[in-house]
This record gives structure tokens, sequence and C-alpha cells, in this order.
């Protein structure tokens, strides 16, 4: 892969369950649901990854994490996208930008963007600045309006890393 910048989109949804946690963006948020997945249904994890495979024709998260697979089961989506991040560096890329948005109805998220930023731009060895995390409703339209789930979209942007 010789260019120069690679783009990628990624979009993960997940519904709603009792007796699970709600984790998004890395933590742990407050709320009487939680998303319900083979992992820990991180949408927003899911969809960062989805975009930084696809900004390298790699694939999706599907192929490289099976939820066939026993040993992904409830496995913490840090690891997951720590694993893809690795995956880019080996081709020669490191990160630019990254920009999500979480779908979602309730709860409210506001006062938890800055940490999933800094969790996020952790994983990624980037400036918190290159990291956008943003949250919208649905105005109560759809399965995020009927508050039965969240999703996520994540438009990433990768720089060819003449250093390495």
């Amino acid at each position: 892969m010789n260019t120069l910048f690679r783009t990628g989109l990624g979009y993960d949804v997940h519904q709603f369950a009792e007796g699970r946690k709600l984790i998004l963006g890395g933590i742990e948020i407050p709320y009487e649901k939680g998303l319900l997945g083979h992992s820990d249904a991180d949408v927003l994890l899911h969809s960062i990854c989805d975009a930084l495979l696809g900004a390298l024709a790699l694939g999706d998260i599907g192929a490289h994490f099976p939820d066939t697979d026993p040993k992904y089961k409830g496995i913490d989506s840090k690891l997951l996208l720590k694993h893809v991040y690795e995956l880019v560096l080996s081709k020669g890329y490191i990160l630019g930008n990254l920009d999500c948005m979480l779908l979602m109805q309730k709860p409210k998220i506001a006062p938890y963007i800055l940490e999933m930023r800094k969790v996020i731009a952790g994983i990624l060895d980037a400036n918190i600045e290159d990291v956008s995390v943003k949250a919208t409703t649905t105005e109560k339209l759809g399965f995020v309006g009927r508050e039965e789930g969240a999703a996520s979209y994540t438009t990433v942007l990768l720089i060819k890393n003449n250093n390495a």
C-alpha cells in the first residue's frame, strides 16, 4: 500500500438488553440496560474498528473477531480496537483523525464524551484533538427512537507513516 491517505467508514448497531452493563467508548455508563452482543457490545468501538479495517480493505470486525468464536465471548472491545490498530500500524499507516457519531435516544452521554475521547486516543496513540465523538437522538423515530438499541457511525483518515 503506497497511498498517502486512506479513508474508512464504520457502522455498528446493537440492541438493548436487561442485565447487561452499558459500555460505550471503552467506559461503563450508568443505565438500566446494556447492549446485547457476543463481546461487551461497545457499539462505538466496533464502528471505529470497522472504519479502520475498511480504510485498508482488511474486511470487517466480524471477519477478524467472529461471534462464533468462544474466545471473544464477553471480550473487552478495547482489546479488539488495540488489535485492529496494530494491524493498521503493521500496514505502515497511522491515524490522521476519526469522527464518530453515536445514535441513542437514552441515556444522554454528553457528560461522558471527554472520557471516551481520552480512552480512544490512548488506544490509538493519538492526540485527543484527533478523536471526535458526538451523539444524537433520532427524535423518537426508528429502533433508536423507540429505545430498542443504539448505533454508531465512524469515519477515519489514515496517513502513510513515512517514519516506519
